[in-house]
Formats: C-alpha cells, structure tokens, sequence
C-alpha cells in the first residue's frame, strides 16, 4: 500500500479506505499533496503494469483525486480552462465534450434543429428557454449565460 501524506485541513472530510479523503481543494498545499498522492497512484499503476492492476479502492482513490485537482486547476490556478468568448462557443465546446450532432443537441434542448442552427449561427437570439436549457442540459454555467446572453 502507498505511503499517503496526511492531509491536514479544515476540511468536511469523509472516510475513504481507512484515511481521511478531502472534498476539495482550498489551498496550494492541499493541491500539492493531492498531487503527490496522484503520482504515488500512477508510479504504482506503472510498476504494476497498467490501471487495470490497482485494487478498486486505488483506482477509485485515483479517479477522486484527479477530478479535485481538474476542477481546482481549472477555478483556481486556471491551468486549462477554455473561455469560450460567448455563448455560441459555450455551446459548440459542450457539443464536442458530450460528443452531440446539432440535431440530437436540438432534441436534447427540446427544440427544433432549425431554430438551433439559426442561434448557432447568429441569425436568431436566443431565448430564455433555450438559456435554460442549456444550463439545465449542457451544464453550463448560469453566471457564463447571463453575462453572454
């Protein structure tokens, strides 16, 4: 088994395999040690000949921490974000990510594929259903909307 740094925070923590797991990230040090437990996990998955010889508790030790460290890179250090520059991005960006044609995207929204190229393209503003949907559907957030609408 690893050698895990204790983590050492104020944390709300919960019990993961016998040491205490943090919920997110709030501090470089914190961040630091995550990702030193991160390189524990992959030098093992290495030595042991691939991912698929970590025991579960390791694999979903690994899947946890490298979700907190994405989303505190991408909040805090801003390491790769991609800042779409307005909504017809946003949503261009969502449709790669979740792998969606314009017409299953339109089906998913609950709209019909003519009314969403005509907002993809410009041609027609969105409007509030279409917003909600794509905060709803697509996750985008709802600050990002407001202020691109």
């Amino acid at each position: 088994m690893l050698a895990r740094t204790p983590i050492t925070t104020k944390l709300i923590v919960l019990k993961f395999s016998g040491f205490k797991m943090i919920t997110k990230i709030r501090t470089e040090k914190e961040y630091q040690v995550v990702m030193k437990t991160i390189e524990e996990l992959l030098k093992e998955v290495t030595e042991k000949g691939g991912f698929h010889k970590l025991s579960k508790e390791e694999s979903d030790l690994l899947n946890t921490l490298s979700k907190l460290a994405e989303t505190y890179e991408d909040r805090v250090m801003e390491i790769m974000p991609i800042r779409p520059g307005n909504l017809r991005e946003a949503v261009e960006l969502k449709m790669v990510e979740y792998k969606l044609t314009q017409a299953k995207l339109a089906k998913a929204l609950g709209i019909g594929a003519p009314k969403l190229s005509q907002i993809l393209s410009g041609k027609r503003e969105p409007d509030v259903a279409f917003l909600k949907a794509i905060h709803d559907k697509l996750k985008i957030d709802a600050e990002f909307i407001l202020s691109h609408a």
